[in-house]
């Protein structure tokens, strides 16, 4: 069994959801959401998130993460913020030890949906049924899930990969 924690990064709300994943069997953790003051300066914005994410992971012990990687938006001042934040995200793992893996939103869709052009309802919605239980009172922890479910599926991929070429060097 490994636990990964996905992460969808926000300066205004970080998304958060945890999943154990053994064999091709997953099933929902925990999830939630981050929330900073926008009132509040930039660098206290990330302070208060990194001391969450820390908490965080401290309390849900992870084996594995994964971030959803960031998109340009049109607002050059919004797309800087967000890379702020999704620094701060991809270092509170690493500094716990805990591997990080990225993934782009259209990978994403596809482990989740099966197409990278589903709508935020149709991730949402396949993520209830592929995580019974799970609640998600907020989009960016369904996100957030989405992106640890997506890890999921790639990691048993990459292990049976690496199981046949294990195999086939050890009968050559």
């Amino acid at each position: 069994m490994t636990r990964i924690l996905g992460l969808d990064p926000g300066l205004r709300v970080t998304g958060w959801g945890l999943i154990e994943a053994t064999g091709n069997r997953l099933r929902h953790v925990a999830d939630g959401a981050i929330a900073t003051d926008a009132s509040a300066s930039v660098p206290a914005r990330l302070c208060t998130l990194h001391q969450a994410l820390a908490a965080l992971i401290s309390e849900l012990a992870p084996d594995e993460s994964a971030v959803e990687e960031t998109f340009v938006n049109r607002n050059p001042a919004s797309t800087l913020k967000l890379g702020y934040a999704r620094g701060v995200v991809l270092l509170a793992p690493s500094l716990a030890g805990i591997p990080v893996a990225e993934y782009a939103a259209l990978a994403v869709k596809q482990a989740v949906v099966g197409t990278g052009g589903a709508s935020k309802e149709q991730v949402q919605a396949m993520v209830r049924r592929l995580l019974p239980g799970a609640q998600m009172r907020r989009a960016d922890a369904a996100d957030a899930l989405a992106v640890a479910i997506c890890h999921a599926h790639h990691r048993g991929t990459a292990r049976r990969w690496n199981e046949r070429g294990a195999a086939g060097r050890s009968a050559a």
